[in-house]
Formats: structure tokens, sequence, C-alpha cells
């Protein structure tokens, strides 16, 4: 009896499984969770059960969405977490969903003047501090079409969801076997770098985009991490070196297309 109680006990809050089937699909459908391996293979099909079991998703504004798009979502959104462990999916709860590009209204406080307005930005994903996981099913899916040109609206938005586990959206993650200051250095310099290209208008492999924040800088070498890793070598070692030591060895490795990828 005992035993009978302990097991209902623990059905109740263990997660559902994926099916087989479903799983197998999937992962056809999904190159970088294609060419993992087995071994990780099964530590992300793990962590995208709880991903699943946790996280409530919404579809929006006429999306349709089934177990097989909130499953290839789920893998994806796992990928950046998967070095990290199921602790780094904490701090927040909702998956929102628009079937395309979607609007956001943005206040901008100008110093000078001292006047506010507010400023509408087009955007294919968000992701903030215990706010929900927002992304453009559209982007989703062409990202899984073009998985090796050097942008992920999923892993990018997650690097977000990382990067505010320790405080605030500065590039810097939590970080365990990786020495704070050396990677404060590398980033800082590397971002130095880009912001001088980007000001003088010259091409850089690591979208103009970049030089926005230091966030949004980590959040665009995530993608290329798991989307064009040699181009970012080529760009930038070190950055690199460090993502890897971070998310552990990129499935993309031998994919890397010739150019810069899509337009941003």
């Amino acid at each position: 009896m005992p035993g009978r109680w302990w097991q209902s006990l623990r059905a109740r809050f263990e997660p559902a499984p994926i099916a087989d089937a479903l799983w197998r699909r999937a992962l056809a459908a999904c190159p970088l969770a294609r060419r993992l391996d087995p071994v990780r293979q099964v530590q992300l099909r793990r962590l995208a059960t709880l991903f699943l079991a946790r996280k409530q998703f919404h579809a929006l504004a006429g999306t349709v969405l089934d177990d097989y798009w909130r499953l290839l979502i789920a893998m994806q959104a796992c990928l950046p977490a998967l070095q990290q462990g199921a602790g780094s999916l904490r701090g927040w709860h909702e998956v929102l969903i628009y079937p395309g590009e979607f609007k956001v209204r943005r206040s901008h406080h100008d110093d000078r003047t001292d006047a506010a307005t507010g400023i509408d930005k087009t955007l294919t994903g968000e992701g903030w501090e215990r706010g929900p996981l927002v992304l453009s099913l559209a982007d989703v899916q062409l990202d899984l079409e073009q998985p090796w040109d050097g942008y992920n609206v999923v892993v990018h938005e997650m690097a977000h969801k990382l990067d505010i586990l320790d405080g605030p959206l500065d590039g810097v993650p939590p970080l365990v076997e990786i020495p704070r200051r050396r990677w404060i250095e590398q980033f800082q310099l590397a971002y130095g770098r880009l912001s001088q290209a980007s000001a003088q208008n010259h091409d850089s492999p690591i979208a103009h985009y970049a030089a926005e924040s230091a966030g949004e800088y980590f959040a665009v070498v995530s993608e290329l991490h798991y989307s064009q890793p040699a181009l970012l070598r080529q760009a930038e070692p070190a950055i690199a070196g460090l993502l890897e030591a971070f998310y552990g060895r990129s499935p993309a490795e031998g994919c890397d297309p010739p150019g810069f990828g899509r337009t941003r």
C-alpha cells in the first residue's frame, strides 16, 4: 500500500511524457536538435518535457498552435539551457505566440528636453525579466527552414532570459565554471569593436543590431553560436570559445554557409 500511494503521488507531479511519435516528428523538423549527439538528445527531451509542463502557451491573433509546434518551440528554447540545467528556466511562466511580427510601444525619455514620447517597434521576439517569452511563429518556422543562416529568434530571446537570471540585461549570465572577469573583459572588447565598426558603417559578420547594447550583443552572438559558429570563430575567436564553454559544442559545426546570412 505505501508503495502504491507513493507511485500515485509521484505520478501527479511528474510531467506528462512526450509521445515517441511526436518526438521523432519534431526531431526530424529541428536540425539544431537533430544534430545533437544521442546523449544530449536524451537530455533535451527531458528538459523539453519540463518546459512544456511548466510553461503556459498562449496563441494570439488567430495563431494555430498544436502539440507539434509547442514541442518545436520548447526544443529550441531548451537548447541554450541544456548545459545550464532545468534551474535556468526559472522566473517566468508564459509563452506568447503571434502568427508573425508584432508591434510594441516603448516609452522614450529625452533627457535634454525632459519630454516623454511613445515609439512603436516591430519585433519578431521579446523576452523580459519575469515576463513572457513572446515569439513570431512565422520567424520560428523560417529558422527551422534556414537553420544555418545566422539567426534564431528562440535562441536570441532565451539568451536574454539566461542573461537576466542574475540581474540586469548586461550580457553576463550566471557563470559557474567560466571566470566572470574573463567573460566581462572579452565581451567588452568585442562589443567595443562592433560598436566602432557600426559607427563607421563598416561591414561585420556580426549584425550591427548587436551594437545596440551589451545584452543584445550577447543574444546575437548566441544565435551565431548555434547557427554559424565558424563565422563567429573567424570574427571573434575569444567570444566563440566562451560561448562553447557556456552552451556546449554547437550542433551547427560543419554546416556554416558562406555569407552573412539574412538581413535583420
